[in-house]
């Protein structure tokens, strides 16, 4: 049987400047985070199968909130602020620092995180923090290589096996290319698993 993806049926619900902005904590939310350029949005259009769910621009830093789309009233996707970009203003980046500090060690129905990193420039600063943020509060990493078809295969397999090497035992990751729509079905298996989607063949 052919499976199912879960995630078609996302849509938008509210973008938050602050954590108070944020749904009723509750249920199961699963954040996907990672740098303005990474192809966050790139791959949240992706494992949803919609074109335009996530807003894409060749500016990056658009993200500037975070941003909810629901999968049902118990389950949700937090889209959260691109980081290190070194056009937003620092005052910004200072506010957004402190509220994802306290997401990650307040928010009780957070039960993963995709982080998102383009392959060609893995774990940079901003990176290691994120993944600390996530071994800290004891919340599951799963890291997207992203943009994986802009490097032959020895190169991206070589890439993966560097950077696992090194990861605390929250976390797990792959190699992903949203225009290739590779690693697509081990991105779907992860997070329904997260969500106990259950089993998924229709």
């Amino acid at each position: 049987m052919k499976k199912t993806n879960p995630f078609r049926i996302a849509r938008y619900v509210l973008s938050a400047h602050e954590l108070k902005q944020l749904p009723k904590d509750r249920g199961t939310e699963v954040a996907i985070a990672g740098r303005s350029n990474a192809g966050k949005s790139s791959a949240i259009n992706t494992f949803t199968d919609q074109k335009s769910l996530a807003r894409t621009s060749k500016t990056p830093g658009r993200t500037q909130q975070i941003v909810i789309f629901e999968l049902d009233e118990d389950r949700r996707i937090a889209d959260l602020p691109g980081y290190g970009y070194a056009k937003v203003p620092v005052k910004l980046k200072d506010h957004w620092r402190r509220v994802m500090e306290r997401y990650f060690q307040t928010r009780e129905c957070l039960r993963g995180v995709v982080l998102v990193m383009d392959i060609r420039h893995p774990m940079r600063e901003f990176d290691q923090q994120m993944l600390a943020w996530c071994e800290s509060a004891n919340i599951p990493c799963h890291i997207l290589l992203t943009k994986a078809d802009k490097l032959k295969r020895g190169p991206a397999q070589a890439t993966l096996l560097k950077v696992r090497r090194d990861l605390p035992a929250i976390a797990s990751i792959q190699v992903f290319s949203s225009s290739k729509k590779t690693g697509l079905d081990e991105l779907v298996d992860k997070l329904a698993d997260w969500y106990e989607y259950g089993d998924k063949e229709s």
